[in-house]
């Protein structure tokens, strides 16, 4: 990091895929008010990720990222927050069982209310109205008032990720994780599923285990891994003003250096990853562990150039490479990037989203995700992997525990026609909890079979 980054040196950069706020007199009044707010997370919470995160980049661990694509103020309430919550929870057993290694738990929670735009403007018929940007900034009704961005929802998003915050860590440490209770996790949808069926089976065996460990004298009163779990908050950095508010400096620890407290770990956009912009440059300067969207169109020599500046000190855990290349894409564009970095010796995490490069728009015009094409990417990029001889570390999904109708096929065989039934995302469509859980056991078969080839090849190694 340069001697001159500031908190708001990034404000002498370009940014993209910023709001035009009408009124910046009112929008910096309300950015140092939250300037003054409790910090959302803490240091040492961070600290503990980027050290979980240095174990999978070590591949001594997977992570697990998910959650809503785009939070909203309408949808906010307890159970939601406690459904998605659940099903990371099921997905996270299926796969510890799956690839024998402990999973990071990272939500798209408390915090992932913006979203980048392809255009800066929506027109409906002669009527044109910036986009809708997310809750945080603007309204997604179409008309004039309420598309206009608004300070004033900085302060009710700050709010709101301060209220899921609480409500998550009630739920990772004050009993619903609880491994005792593993058959409670099951949605009432999920229940009637070949998925819940499978899990059935699996939170059968877990109690096997259980009980065995009870009768040992191992239970989650003497143990707290098997009552409680570490859960983490994510969401994309893309208001930079909001993230410098919530920026401050760790006075506590040995560390002295600044950390994001709007989350645990942020993450920069695939259109806002220039390497000399404003996202990259407040990124740069921050303790926090963090995430860099990797599309199809990122050259390997400017990924270097951009893990170069995020991650100076090559730290493991500090940088995870999220790659969304589309599933069409992904054998010609992942290689090459992971080849460079392995040529760099650069220590990071490789993490899948194969959710943004696999949009459609059905034939009823609905914005939709063929869950087939979804797991086609995923597929491709742990054979990549395998094939460079490097580890597939993670996987990153927009999900939801609600049973909405938003991604195509998957067990249900949900179809174009009923799309319409349960279509309720404010921006980019889901998986709902069933085909969570269907991937889940599908990657955890991947995982399985990736640590008997590598079982295979440290035996070779060995003779």
């Amino acid at each position: 990091m340069s001697n001159s980054w500031t908190p708001d040196s990034w404000r002498k950069k370009t940014a993209l895929q910023m709001p035009e706020y009408p009124n910046l007199e009112h929008l910096n009044d309300v950015e140092k008010e939250i300037a003054s707010f409790p910090p959302l997370v803490f240091v040492g919470e961070a600290q503990r990720l980027k050290s979980s995160l240095a174990r999978v980049a070590n591949g001594e661990g997977f992570l697990l990222q998910g959650g809503d694509c785009a939070e909203s103020f309408a949808e906010f309430s307890p159970n939601n927050i406690r459904d998605t919550f659940r099903v990371l929870l099921q997905m996270a057993v299926v796969l510890t069982f799956g690839g024998g290694l402990p999973v990071v738990k990272v939500g798209r929670l408390a915090g992932q209310f913006a979203k980048p735009r392809s255009s800066d403007v929506e027109k409906q018929g002669e009527i044109v109205l910036p986009s809708y940007r997310g809750d945080i900034v603007n309204s997604i009704d179409f008309d004039e008032i309420g598309r206009r961005p608004d300070p004033e929802r900085l302060l009710k998003a700050y709010n709101q990720s301060a209220s899921t915050l609480n409500l998550l860590r009630a739920f990772a440490q004050g009993g619903f994780a609880n491994l005792e209770e593993i058959h409670r996790w099951t949605l009432g949808f999920v229940s009637n599923s070949p998925q819940g069926e499978r899990y059935e089976e699996l939170a059968g065996r877990l109690d096997e285990a259980l009980r065995f460990m009870k009768a040992c004298g191992l239970t989650a009163e003497s143990i707290q891994q098997l009552r409680e779990t570490d859960f983490y908050t994510s969401h994309e950095a893309l208001l930079l003003g909001y993230e410098e508010a919530m920026t401050r400096q760790d006075t506590i620890t040995d560390d002295g250096g600044w950390y994001s407290t709007s989350a645990h770990m942020i993450w920069i956009g695939d259109r806002t990853r220039q390497p000399d912009g404003a996202h990259v440059e407040y990124m740069q300067g921050i303790n926090n562990p963090i995430g860099l969207k990797c599309g199809p169109s990122l050259d390997p020599e400017e990924l270097i150039r951009l893990i170069d500046k995020l991650n100076a000190d090559n730290e493991p855990g500090r940088l995870t490479l999220i790659c969304r290349m589309g599933s069409e894409n992904v054998q010609e564009k992942l290689g090459p990037l992971i080849r460079a970095v392995q040529r760099e010796g650069k220590a990071v995490v490789w993490s899948c989203d194969p959710m943004h490069g696999n949009t459609i728009t059905s034939s009823n015009g609905y914005k939709t995700r063929p869950f087939d094409r979804i797991l086609s990417e995923v597929r491709g990029f742990f054979d990549i992997h395998n094939e460079e001889g490097t580890y597939a570390g993670g996987v990153h999904f927009e999900m939801t525990g609600q049973d909405v109708t938003e991604c195509l096929g998957g067990a249900q065989a949900i179809s174009e026609v009923s799309l319409a039934d349960r279509y309720h995302t404010h921006c980019d469509p889901r998986l709902n909890a069933s085909q969570a859980l269907e991937l889940a056991f599908l990657i955890a078969d991947m995982l399985k079979e990736n640590r008997g080839n590598r079982s295979t090849t440290k035996m070779a190694a060995a003779s």
